[in-house]
């Protein structure tokens, strides 16, 4: 773990702030955008939701436990709000126009309350079993693990409280097929992509950050 200036982390934990709002922005529209694959429902935001638990496992490897929890705190309410703002815009990826912000959406609300709670649990619990096995020898188990685990909690607290009885009979029917398969294809994601994108990148931050205080960089085993 490297110890920044308080400048440093302030500004990195600024940059990764705004990245997990993007991030929850871009999946709650992209879960509105149902797709078929290989026959089974499922959604885009399968695809881009792993993103978080990359960024937030790479957050504890680096600069530690409390600075992801700190990234957590606090994106989760400007999230919601945000999400919302955004879902209701551009509900089922077409722009409705400025005036549908005027009337409350159910349908986009309960999405935005279940991404804000779904985010919380998930990441939490993200970090806490990353941080659990992030000094084993084998680099992949902490971020591997993590995955499995956050992700399922998430996807399992989105899609209850975003569709359960959902006014979109689509969704409402679906739901529980489209979570599974949600779930398997963010493992499948992150296993293939994400986990040697994160094993990559760990690699160039380590040679981009300056060196801990014993004057070396330890490696990605090693970490």
């Amino acid at each position: 773990m490297f110890q920044l200036s308080t400048a440093a982390q302030r500004n990195a934990l600024l940059a990764l702030i705004a990245l997990h709002i993007a991030l929850i922005i871009a999946s709650n529209y992209l879960v509105q955008l149902p797709i078929l694959l290989w026959g089974w429902h499922t959604t885009w935001g399968a695809f881009s939701f792993p993103f978080l638990f990359l960024v937030t496992d790479l957050t504890v490897r680096l600069i530690g436990k409390q600075a992801a929890r700190t990234v957590i705190a606090r994106v989760m309410l400007p999230a919601l709000v945000a999400s919302y703002i955004v879902s209701v815009l551009f509900h089922d990826g077409v722009f409705t126009g400025w005036e549908s912000l005027a009337a409350f959406n159910l349908f986009v609300f309960r999405i935005s309350l279940g991404s804000f709670l779904a985010y919380a649990l998930g990441q939490l619990l993200d970090v806490q079993v990353f941080d659990r096995l992030r000094r084993l020898r084998q680099w992949w188990v902490a971020p591997l693990a993590a995955s499995v685990v956050g992700q399922a909690v998430d996807t399992l607290v989105f899609f209850s409280v975003a569709f359960w009885r959902s006014t979109d009979p689509f969704m409402a029917s679906h739901w529980v097929e489209i979570a599974w398969v949600d779930y398997v294809i963010k493992i499948v994601v992150s296993t293939v992509v994400f986990l040697p994108l994160y094993g990559a990148l760990l690699q160039s931050l380590l040679r981009w950050l300056p060196a801990p205080a014993h004057g070396t960089h330890p490696t990605v085993r090693g970490l």
